[in-house]
């Protein structure tokens, strides 16, 4: 008991920081990168990265060159900053490693710790997606159809007159249940929504201490962390997965692996099912909401994106009506040049991912204009908001402009640096083998909805100012907004 009084508190933080501290000493040797580690132990430059991530690194370019080393959380990260030499991390791809982090950040976060140790199992579980592709993905975009046809159905009747609420929490409400409802199913139980509800607010809880969870720091420390990670496991345990029907193709098939290797009562089961619903949720949410938010403040964009729907449901002989009566297939979705601009400026602005590899062992890279050493156990990124933002690549990069990736009408997929072409220019998904296999069901999914809110509702932005990013989940993903943005809507009539 006496540990958990204020002095044992304090002594146990003391000599974690102690610990932490004496595991991130180390100097630079011949042949590494230039290394800034800042002034603070432990968290090395972190405050500086997080206040204003692309001018730090940009300054640090400057002096430094296009690859050095930081100290950030506890961790060595070797950024490579030139476009040209992301292949780096592909031609040392076998003793640069992603699945060791990717397992190790399953295993902190939502305590899936098979993964460290069964290779067939993470080997399984990749095969499984294959059902987010192909014919699968058109399946997964069809029940999403109709369950967005449930929920506009019933916005329609509710709002006849203008309905306010915030931007955010609109998104929250409207991402998280329709992709529920798409890859698990139906909750059998009159208190249906009220569940869904709660699940919604835990996962939330859960998300704002994200970064913070899969830092070097016990989550015992992080407040109620740990009550919420068991919680939203506990939410997929074998009982309460009998009372969800209408799974999907991949969530059926993850099932069955994982009976494979698990007792049925193996709480890690849950815990699998809790890091899919947080891959399928978490990045989704916040580019809804910036691609709302960004239409709102763009009549132009609006404008533009409205015609090019009138022009497909006339082309395709379909009308808005008084109730839900639109059809549209993955490749009628694709063909929509400015809807698919909208969200590709929405992720070049809002994505804040790091692509990240373990070095599996010391390794000398060769680049273009010399060669540095890497050590075991530490990381090796690239950062593609740098990309995102060179004004050399992409005009005014600081500007929303909704036809940025639209020229002549055709999709623009070719951007240049230094008068050569780039193989990589927008990168909110990862990099290389590793991308994240949701992509498409994300995209898709932002697409249909963005498409059938502009089809029945009017929308006006109340609170029309500019809004910063807030980089609490700084190389992890899309950024949330530092607060929420008041709009109304209302049924077209």
């Amino acid at each position: 008991m006496e540990l958990l009084s204020l002095p044992g508190l304090v002594l146990a933080a003391a000599l974690l920081l102690l610990v932490l501290c004496l595991r991130t000493r180390r100097t630079r040797q011949p042949g590494d990168p230039p290394l800034i580690k800042g002034w603070l132990p432990y968290l090395g430059v972190s405050l500086k990265f997080q206040k204003d991530p692309i001018g730090f690194l940009k300054t640090l370019q400057k002096q430094y060159g296009d690859i050095f080393t930081l100290l950030i959380a506890g961790k060595y990260i070797t950024f490579v900053l030139d476009p040209f030499q992301y292949q780096l991390l592909l031609k040392y791809h076998r003793q640069l490693s992603f699945q060791i982090f990717g397992r190790k950040l399953a295993a902190k976060a939502f305590s899936v710790k098979k993964l460290l140790e069964n290779d067939d199992l993470n080997h399984d579980l990749h095969g499984v997606y294959q059902y987010l592709q192909g014919k699968p993905l058109e399946t997964l975009l069809e029940n999403i159809l109709q369950n967005a046809k449930q929920i506009v159905d019933i916005q329609l009747g509710e709002s006849k007159n203008w309905n306010t609420t915030q931007i955010l929490t609109f998104c929250r409400s409207v991402i998280f249940e329709l992709t529920f409802a798409t890859i698990y199913g139906k909750i059998l139980a009159d208190d249906s929504k009220k569940i869904i509800s709660e699940l919604r607010d835990d996962f939330v809880n859960f998300d704002d201490k994200f970064l913070y969870i899969t830092s070097d720091i016990p989550i015992e420390l992080i407040g109620n962390a740990k009550s919420m990670q068991k919680k939203l496991i506990q939410f997929f345990s074998l009982e309460k997965l009998t009372h969800i029907q209408g799974w999907s193709e991949i969530v059926q098939q993850r099932q069955n692996i994982l009976e494979k290797y698990y007792n049925l009562e193996d709480t890690e089961i849950g815990a699998h099912h809790f890091a899919f619903l947080w891959a399928s949720v978490a990045n989704t949410i916040p580019a809804m909401f910036w691609a709302m938010y960004y239409l709102l403040r763009h009549p132009e964009a609006m404008e533009a994106l409205r015609d090019e729907i009138d022009h497909f449901l006339q082309s395709t002989g379909q009308k808005k009506g008084s109730g839900f009566s639109i059809h549209l297939n993955r490749e009628q979705l694709d063909s929509l040049v400015y809807l698919e601009s909208i969200i590709f400026e929405v992720f070049r602005l809002c994505s804040h991912s790091g692509a990240f590899r373990i070095v599996e062992e010391d390794l000398i890279i060769s680049s273009d204009t010399s060669d540095c050493r890497l050590r075991k156990g530490e990381l090796i990124a690239i950062f593609p908001p740098m990309l995102h933002n060179d004004p050399e690549v992409f005009e005014a990069p600081e500007e929303f402009r909704f036809d940025r990736f639209v020229d002549g009408g055709k999709k623009k997929t070719t951007f240049f640096k230094r008068g050569k072409k780039l193989k990589f220019y927008i990168m909110p998904f990862g990099f290389g083998a590793n991308k994240c296999p949701g992509r498409f069901l994300a995209i898709a999914e932002i697409k249909l909805l963005l498409f059938l809110f502009l089809t029945y509702f009017d929308f006006e932005i109340l609170d029309n100012q500019p809004l910063r990013q807030n980089h609490s989940r700084l190389l992890l993903g899309i950024q949330y907004p530092e607060s929420d943005v008041s709009f109304r809507y209302k049924a077209k009539v």
